[in-house]
């Protein structure tokens, strides 16, 4: 693989440890800065410090849910650009597309691979670090 993931800053907004790290240990081995985040309130408090390329955010979680949180980014101007994808157990029809209506770019269903993971981050890299 040729692809240049270095400098490339993603959050990933899970109320799950397990999936914190995962995603943490394969972003961090291709070169990617990683910023984890327990839940929406824990990640909106370190998005404007941090300015994150990408947003992964799972929708199950305490506090401040994954399409609030999602909502409460894209509302935002200086981030509305930021894509945010949804991370999920649940892959209905209609979660899909809840997840639209409050600006997600994608969903991806847990639990992930390696391959889908870095697929979703290749499909939003900046167009001139590809």
């Amino acid at each position: 693989m040729d692809d240049n993931f270095e400098n490339l800053k993603i959050m990933v907004i899970d109320d799950s440890k397990t999936i914190r790290r995962t995603a943490e240990t394969l972003l961090k081995k291709v070169g990617c800065e990683v910023i984890t985040a327990t839940d929406g309130f824990d990640a909106l408090a370190k998005i404007a410090d941090t300015q994150p390329d990408i947003i992964f955010v799972d929708i199950m979680m305490p506090r401040l849910d994954g399409y609030q949180t999602c909502a409460l980014i894209k509302n935002n101007a200086s981030f509305k650009r930021t894509p945010v994808i949804m991370l999920s157990s649940k892959d209905g029809l209609f979660d899909k597309a809840k997840g639209r209506i409050v600006g997600s770019d994608q969903y991806l269903t847990k639990p992930f691979s390696k391959d889908e993971l870095l697929n979703t981050i290749r499909q939003y890299m900046p167009q001139a670090e590809q």
